[in-house]
């Protein structure tokens, strides 16, 4: 029988996978906002309260170089634009939900939440209960997030580049994207954005993020539409 334990657990059990990859993605940051003169404070205060990697590293880089903060909170908006393309992809599972719920559920989503989200939408008949899904996968990779900002913090002092954390931050949307593609079309879709990712790299402030994942969505668009066409014929 399914209920909102039953959800909530199976969500959180779900997301642990992907804290293999967040822990070294949370010491980075723990260590890049210690060396960028935030305080101990400061930085978890950061985790808690944006919960977006990238865009926390993106913060604290440009905010210790003394960039503008029109600038610093326009480049961390920009880099958080996705998850807008990520709530209009989960929109009309949620959309029946009380707005306490869908601010709650929109800040717990990231790019891991919304892996196995999908991964569950496309495998699995819809419950009522999804949404407490949704809520154990998100508190659970939240608290880790916050373990690891926190353990980074704690250990600047001696956790060394040569440990090539980053590479896992890598690793992590690696994990997160080959699942998912099931078509010739996601497929497309992947390979499209990823080519542009690295062509647009000299865009500024992470404007390759934006138009990478435009490029990639239009192209599995187009991929889908052709593939429907032969098969009509």
């Amino acid at each position: 029988m399914i209920t909102k334990s039953s959800e909530f657990l199976m969500g959180a059990k779900d997301i642990m996978p992907h804290h293999l990859g967040v822990f070294p993605f949370g010491l980075v940051f723990g260590v890049i906002a210690m060396t960028s003169g935030l305080s101990i404070l400061e930085a978890i205060l950061m985790s808690s309260i944006i919960f977006g990697g990238a865009s926390q590293i993106v913060f604290v880089q440009l905010w210790s170089v003394g960039v503008p903060s029109f600038i610093v909170g326009s480049s961390v908006a920009i880099v958080n634009l996705r998850h807008l393309l990520y709530s209009a992809s989960l929109a009309k599972y949620v959309e029946s939900l009380p707005l306490r719920w869908r601010m709650l559920l929109a800040y717990l989503l990231t790019d891991q939440s919304y892996a196995v989200m999908v991964q569950k939408y496309r495998t699995e008949e819809f419950s009522k209960y999804n949404h407490y899904y949704f809520l154990g996968s998100g508190l659970t990779l939240w608290a880790g997030w916050q373990i690891a900002t926190i353990f980074g913090v704690l250990g600047a002092s001696f956790i060394s580049e040569e440990w090539s954390l980053t590479f896992a931050v890598s690793l992590t949307f690696i994990a997160i994207v080959v699942p998912l593609l099931k078509t010739r079309a996601d497929l497309v879709a992947c390979l499209t954005a990823g080519i542009l990712s690295i062509v647009l790299q000299p865009l500024p402030w992470k404007l390759w993020l934006i138009f990478a994942g435009l490029g990639g969505i239009t192209a599995g668009w187009i991929a889908t539409t052709i593939i429907h066409r032969n098969k009509e014929l």
